[in-house]
């Protein structure tokens, strides 16, 4: 009897700590759940600056009540932190209009919040405040502005390779060590469907790669690199770095094979043996330098189709661009300046609409009908002829982001 006594005993025992703990653990949950929340983002210095002090952001700016959780935040069993994606442009003289458009474009067609990492001259630091912090109501993205930042003992070098700034989209993965994956844009960009879409093709990366790119050239007997370049080059036409994803965190834990030495070298250290090499044999700056590591390191990229980065190189001298024949452009680039004189009208009247476009509903609703009309005048041109791809894509964006009731979007 005395043996099931304490059977009994011991099981009330247990049960009685097991509610203690039970209970301990509910306030922990409660507690930590109301002290949640989101953080303005910080810019991580770059590794070379002594001490962090020169190259962490200025002027770090959050819109929109979606912030981005801190490192120290906590959430509760029931919330979830917003999964943000990261964009990042570098913005030098007169781009300032140019990279509004694109932010613009990103924000109208985007589900998911955004972060924004601008790259850009001291001078233009309060102009993007001033006009990013105006889209406060919109309450869909945070930004970061930082300072253009190059390793000290070789910054001038760095700086004056290819445009100026241009190189500094190298040094991502070097600066924003806190970010995992990141979809860098040059200014020229616009978004003709949600950023979503190409941030989705993160998930089809397998093991070994890193980045995505489009190829420079679908047509080889007008490609560049094919044709002239004294440098190796990915593939058959190279790539094209205007619209780069990346998972950052496998491009800073990678070890590249090069051709400057049998030791494997990683991201920071990689850059400038190659800059060294090759600057007398290089003609576009930092995109060289990416096809010359991809060259020696293929399994590394993924690619994608040029509709993801179309060019007026796919169009000035006939279609070359079936994917987009078929479905449409996604992003448009507007290289060569074609968005600011009249070479090639189609570019530049997406580009007009997009930029005089607000932020209410019905004017975005009630952009395609001019912007159709606008078009059908630039027929006269290569591009122009095949006007419907630009805006087959921004027709079922519009739709689908505005047309549809809340619930179905």
């Amino acid at each position: 009897m005395r043996r099931y006594l304490r059977i009994v005993v011991l099981c009330l025992a247990c049960g009685f700590c097991s509610l203690l703990y039970a209970f301990s653990q509910l306030a922990v949950s409660l507690e930590e759940g109301a002290g949640g929340g989101g953080g303005k983002p910080q810019a991580a210095a770059a590794s070379w600056l002594a001490g962090g002090g020169r190259g962490g952001a200025r002027g770090v700016g959050s819109v929109g009540s979606a912030a981005h959780p801190g490192p120290s935040d906590r959430y509760s069993l029931n919330v979830q932190p917003i999964q943000r994606m990261h964009l990042a442009v570098v913005a030098c003289g007169e781009r300032l209009e140019e990279t509004v458009t694109m932010l613009k474009s990103a924000i109208i067609f985007s589900i998911r919040p955004l972060q924004f990492h601008i790259f850009a001259e001291d001078q233009l630091h309060d102009s993007f405040k001033g006009i990013l912090d105006s889209w406060s109501f919109l309450q869909t993205f945070n930004y970061s502005l930082y300072p253009i930042t190059f390793p000290s003992e070789n910054a001038a070098e760095w700086k004056k390779l290819f445009k100026p700034c241009a190189s500094q989209r190298l040094f991502l993965p070097l600066i924003l060590k806190e970010v995992d994956s990141l979809l860098y844009v040059d200014t020229d960009i616009l978004f003709l469907r949600p950023v979503d879409d190409i941030w989705s093709l993160l998930k089809k990366f397998n093991s070994t790669q890193i980045a995505a790119m489009a190829p420079e050239h679908e047509e080889p007997r007008i490609g560049w690199y094919n044709r002239f370049a004294r440098h190796p080059y990915y593939g058959k036409t190279g790539v094209n770095s205007g619209v780069m994803l990346m998972n950052m965190t496998r491009m800073r834990r990678k070890y590249f094979k090069n051709d400057m030495t049998t030791v494997r070298l990683r991201w920071g250290d990689i850059l400038m043996p190659l800059l060294k090499k090759y600057k007398l044999n290089i003609t576009w700056g930092d995109q060289d330098l990416l096809n010359i590591i991809f060259f020696h390191n293929p399994e590394s990229l993924f690619v994608f189709p040029c509709q993801w980065n179309y060019r007026p190189d796919h169009c000035i001298y006939g279609s070359n661009c079936q994917e987009a024949e078929e479905e449409g452009i996604f992003i448009l680039h507007g290289n060569r300046g074609v968005y600011h004189d009249d070479k090639q009208p189609a570019f530049r009247a997406i580009y007009e609409a997009l930029r005089n476009c607000s932020f209410k509903d019905d004017n975005i609703r009630s952009l395609l009908k001019p912007l159709e009309l606008e078009l059908q005048k630039t027929v006269h041109t290569y591009c122009g002829k095949i006007y419907k791809i630009f805006i087959k894509q921004l027709t079922k964006s519009i739709q689908d982001r505005y047309d549809r009731p809340p619930k179905e979007r």
